[in-house]
């Protein structure tokens, strides 16, 4: 139990990122409260630490030229509201732990830290170092702690990020942020707000037409990279308002509406690989006298940035409507045959028996910070994908079957045969 004990310590931080400098401090007071919390605890366990001019840190074991890279992330989105469990008291109930960042990403960063303390516990000789980073930015998107990382501190020659699905994740959809902005007087709202953040379903809106009536919507939170696991509160919201007239929500309705796929705003497309586009707004409001739509794009491998927003472009020149990128991540394709993927694949299906093949997928993890690392749990095939969502929740004992399986993929990877 001592993994699940240390794991509601870490949930009860409310690691959301801060405004910049927010107590001195690069992401805020509580995301470095984390990373403070983290770092402690590994060098407790008799790991060599180093607080990264606290824009991140990290923890390593073992000796030797090469290192072996786990990179996770101590940030979390917003709870938002309507939980029935506290989101940062991580209650445990019928085997299951709730809290914000329990699956993205304390938890499985948690289940991370203690299997290479399994290894140190075990006494085998690691031909390497293993070094985990504890990265602090990671769900604004900017990943300026990952930029520092890589301009001051030793990349590591392979890896993984315990941020996605099991059994292993060879490639990632790029990753478009964009800001589609009219400016508010012409938009036919007086007041408009809605969702936690663009790569989040949103699951509630709300409105102040200019003729004073009011309009509200509620929706079911997901993961803006699986946007069918949701309702958008913003969709039902701007139908209603199209037809009281706003501009604004006109514009959404024909261009938008309740596509998930960009197939109205003209950047549809799929590919063998890695499958469909996916189109997620997430975020709406007014601010700088601008009505501000944010939506988050995850589309396939084999394409890339600017075809998608030439696209997008032409269809909304004709609303008087303007774009503006907010985050760019080209996609991530790897040799899923390679020996960093293979290792990986033999820990996991050592460990579970399933023999289900690696995969694509549509979220975005610190893979895409550096080259040669993998997304690698801690998700099972047929779970609940909880992440961004109100109860977030993930199974204490898969937790600890995905600690036996890093203990035994770092064993592959970085220990001597």
């Amino acid at each position: 139990m001592e993994m699940i004990d240390k794991i509601r310590e870490v949930i009860a931080i409310p690691s959301v990122t801060g405004a910049v400098g927010e107590g001195g401090m690069p992401y805020g007071t509580e995301v470095n409260r984390a990373l403070k919390y983290m770092l402690s605890l590994c060098g407790s366990l008799g790991f060599r630490t180093k607080n990264c001019d606290d824009r991140l840190g990290w923890a390593e074991i073992g000796s030797g030229d090469k290192m072996m890279g786990i990179l996770c992330h101590l940030d979390v989105v917003p709870a938002g509201d309507g939980w029935d469990h506290e989101p940062f008291a991580a209650d445990v109930e019928d085997g299951k732990i709730y809290g914000r960042g329990v699956m993205d990403d304390k938890g499985p960063a948690m289940a991370a830290v203690f299997a290479m303390k399994d290894i140190l516990d075990s006494g085998r000789k690691l031909n390497m170092r293993v070094r985990i980073i504890f990265g602090c930015q990671e769900e604004t998107g900017d990943w300026t702690d990952m930029e520092y990382y890589c301009d001051t501190e030793e990349i590591p020659s392979f890896g993984f990020t315990p941020d996605a699905d099991f059994p292993a994740i060879y490639g990632e959809k790029g990753i478009l942020m964009l800001e589609l902005a009219m400016p508010a007087e012409k938009s036919g709202f007086a007041e408009l707000e809605g969702g936690e953040a663009p790569n989040m379903v949103a699951d509630w809106a709300k409105a102040v037409m200019v003729d004073g009536s009011v309009l509200t919507a509620e929706g079911k939170a997901a993961h803006g990279s699986t946007p069918e696991e949701g309702i958008n509160a913003i969709s039902r919201l701007m139908d209603e308002a199209a037809g009281k007239g706003a501009h604004f929500a006109e514009f959404y309705m024909q261009t938008i509406g309740f596509d998930l796929d960009g197939s109205h705003i003209g950047c549809k497309c799929s590919d063998e690989a890695s499958g469909p586009l996916t189109f997620n707004s997430g975020r709406v409001e007014i601010t700088g006298g601008m009505a501000v739509l944010k939506v988050d794009i995850r589309y396939p491998v084999t394409y890339n940035e600017a075809e998608i927003l030439e696209n997008i472009e032409k269809a909304i020149e004709p609303w008087g409507v303007t774009s503006k990128v907010i985050t760019s991540m080209a996609p991530v394709y790897m040799d899923q045959h390679g020996p960093v993927i293979t290792k990986l694949m033999e820990a996991y299906r050592e460990v579970t028996g399933d023999e289900t093949e690696a995969q694509v997928m549509g979220g975005g993890t610190y893979a895409r910070a550096m080259s040669n690392i993998v997304a690698f749990g801690p998700v099972f095939p047929g779970r609940e994908c909880t992440e961004h969502t109100k109860n977030e929740w993930i199974f204490a004992d898969d937790l600890e079957k995905a600690r036996k399986i890093y203990e035994l993929a770092i064993a592959k990877l970085a220990c001597a045969d």
